[in-house]
């Protein structure tokens, strides 16, 4: 018969030179690394904090240049456009200054009655190209005198004005829309020096006459009065009754 040994209580392996007590706090350690992590991740979020303001505030600089990136090219083509329109509207001026001695031989021979035929369409559609180009004749007979669109080559004095007016136009004006090409070649008139005062001398000279006529009429009553009464006494008629 084989005789059983003794069975035995099975125990953790310890390393050597260790308690078994010394195992116990290495499963209490876990507890304390959950305690500590909290505050490595909080650390963490702030950092992340900081980044993302530094991300929002550069953020914002680019959208502020990108604005007044905008702004300025914005003001740079109205810019341009503004100086392609002055540089076109010089040209057409320029161009236009070179017809107007044609324009005005087309309307002398208008009123000399010699734009007939062939040089009558010429000169006809030649207007209205010009026309299209924004010409516009100005200058009118009768019109007060202006000395930024008038040109006065002839002066005289004239009782029927009350200010120097355009009795004449010798060479009408042109302009292209504000601009002024060449202005109007006129005669003007100016009121008579001194005619507002002859009126009022004229009337105070006509009133001493007139009161001379009437102390003249007032004597010549009294003497005929006293002839009649030097009658009277002559004749003996009323005294002596």
């Amino acid at each position: 018969m084989t005789e059983e040994t003794p069975g035995f209580d099975e125990k953790p392996d310890v390393p050597s030179g260790a308690t078994p007590d010394d195992a116990e706090p290495k499963a209490a350690a876990p507890s304390s690394e959950e305690g500590a992590a909290p505050a490595g991740d909080a650390s963490e979020n702030a950092g992340l904090v900081a980044q993302l303001d530094q991300v929002r505030t550069a953020l914002n600089e680019r959208t502020a240049d990108l604005q007044r990136l905008q702004a300025e090219y914005q003001n740079y083509r109205r810019r341009v456009e503004r100086d392609r329109v002055a540089v076109k509207e010089v040209a057409v001026a320029n161009l236009l200054s070179e017809l107007l001695p044609v324009v005005d031989d087309i309307g002398r021979a208008r009123e000399h009655g010699e734009l007939v035929g062939g040089f009558k369409s010429v000169a006809e559609s030649l207007e209205t190209v010009i026309a299209k180009m924004g010409l516009q004749q100005f200058g009118k007979e009768g019109e007060p005198f202006d000395p930024t669109i008038h040109e006065a080559l002839m002066h005289s004095y004239a009782p029927d004005v009350t200010e120097t007016t355009c009795v004449a136009i010798l060479q009408p004006g042109y302009r292209i829309g504000e601009r002024t090409i060449r202005p109007a070649r006129v005669a003007v008139a100016e009121p008579q020096p001194g005619a507002q005062t002859a009126k009022p001398a004229e009337e105070n000279t006509e009133a001493p006459a007139d009161s001379a006529e009437n102390d003249g009429n007032a004597g010549n009553t009294g003497n005929t009065g006293n002839a009649g009464t030097a009658g009277n006494k002559e004749s003996g008629g009323p005294d002596e009754g």
